[in-house]
């Protein structure tokens, strides 16, 4: 990173001291990725994990970061771009390389033509003469999304425009994953995209890091669906697969039958039921669901589930998982992570031999979530996840959702019993 390598790695301790997320050697990718987010939030400009990671020096990476990258790194820290956070470092590169050692004799004359120089330059270009600034066009830039179909998958047209940005490319981002992007041609009109899974996602058109435009696409289901996570493409499981006696899953042979396998470790089923569900908000809601993995211990070692408690805003996830298997488990209340290596999570392991009563609940900016009826974490959150869209119930192996009820004092939005 060469030039900006000392007030990058000045940035880089003030980002860990006000992050206070612990030694950043051990950072994994959601740290990241929780971190891009972050980000993005306050800036509205969102850096890669890949650029981060250059930051950090976890990828190698010759040059400097451009521009917009070092003035959202600025902000985040509260200053308004790269250049005033530079002149806040008082601890400047030239005054902290090593003394020359030069005696009085010799550095007169070296300081004195460094002077004269420096004030040739300044009248220099006080006396140049100014080329008038060009006027900027105002530069229009187009971008809206139309869905095709109300199944699954969908594919989503994008109708955009961004020829006069003077640019070859530009990045389409379908989703909050900075993974999920694609570079398109300013001169271009249109642009399809496929979207697999279901849920309410923005769309981004990123230019040089910064966001111009945003779009929503918001893919919707009818009822309960159930998804095999295969990539690149996932495996869409019939009405016959999911509904089983007394219970929405999958059973063993199926399982086996469309994985290939009959060993399921970081082999995931999602149950999805997204729609509209009358204005029903992250921060005034409970869920209640009655459910198990019913993967043997030789078939899932961990027999992890995952609940997603999908918004228009963000999204909360909350881990279960083999008493052995705690620590690796990650949890988003929707403003923190805590991951299972750094906090003890052991009320969220469970004995799956039998069925697990699940609740959780946000209520005047606190999140409560309680396991078999007793209270295992509560927190209080800085954010909600706005408008709740949809429910998401994930099983590492095979799985069984017995009940599940969604709503809060004043009205009941979903309530199934299988």
């Amino acid at each position: 990173m060469q030039k900006e390598d000392f007030y990058i790695v000045s940035w880089r301790k003030m980002a860990e001291e006000s992050l206070d997320w612990g030694d950043s050697a051990k950072w994994n990718d959601i740290d990241f990725e929780k971190l891009s987010e972050r980000i993005f939030k306050l800036t509205g400009t969102m850096l890669s994990i890949t650029t981060l990671k250059r930051v950090w020096g976890r990828v190698k990476y010759d040059s400097s970061p451009n521009a917009a990258t070092l003035n959202a790194m600025a902000k985040l820290l509260g200053f308004d771009n790269w250049r005033t956070f530079k002149q806040s470092v008082t601890n400047d590169p030239v005054f902290s390389k090593p003394a020359l050692h030069l005696n009085k004799l010799n550095y007169r004359p070296v300081a004195g033509i460094a002077i004269a120089i420096v004030l040739g330059l300044m009248i220099f270009w006080s006396t140049k003469p100014k080329q008038a600034d060009k006027p900027r066009a105002n530069i229009h830039v187009k971008f809206q999304s139309k869905k095709v179909t109300d199944g699954l998958p969908n594919s989503v047209v994008f109708n955009y425009g961004a020829s006069g940005l003077g640019i070859d490319s530009v990045t389409l981002q379908q989703s909050w994953d900075p993974t999920r992007n694609e570079k398109i041609p300013t001169y271009g009109k249109e642009h399809t995209s496929i979207y697999y899974y279901p849920g309410y996602f923005t769309a981004k058109l990123i230019v040089n890091g910064e966001v111009k435009k945003e779009s929503p696409v918001f893919i919707k289901t009818k009822g309960w669906v159930g998804i095999l996570d295969k990539k690149p493409t996932p495996t869409y499981l019939s009405q016959t697969d999911i509904h089983l006696p007394g219970a929405l899953g999958i059973s063993g042979k199926t399982f086996t039958e469309k994985t290939g396998s009959p060993v399921f470790n970081d082999k995931w089923v999602s149950f999805y039921n997204v729609s509209e569900f009358d204005g029903l908000n992250g921060g005034d809601f409970t869920l209640e669901t009655t459910l198990r993995n019913t993967s043997r211990p030789e078939e899932s070692s961990c027999r992890k589930v995952v609940v997603y408690i999908l918004g228009k805003s963000n999204a909360m996830i909350i881990p279960l998982a083999e008493k052995g298997c705690i620590s690796a488990l990650d949890m988003y209340t929707s403003s923190e992570w805590i991951h299972g290596k750094e906090k003890d999570m052991s009320a969220f392991g469970c004995d799956f031999n039998r069925f697990q009563h699940f609740a959780c609940s946000i209520k005047d900016m606190k999140l409560s979530v309680s396991l078999n009826n007793k209270q295992i974490f509560t927190a209080p959150i800085t954010q909600t996840i706005g408008d709740i869209i949809g429910i998401s119930i994930s099983f590492e192996g095979t799985g069984e959702i017995k009940d599940i009820k969604l709503g809060n004092k004043d009205k009941v939005m979903l309530q199934d019993t299988f």
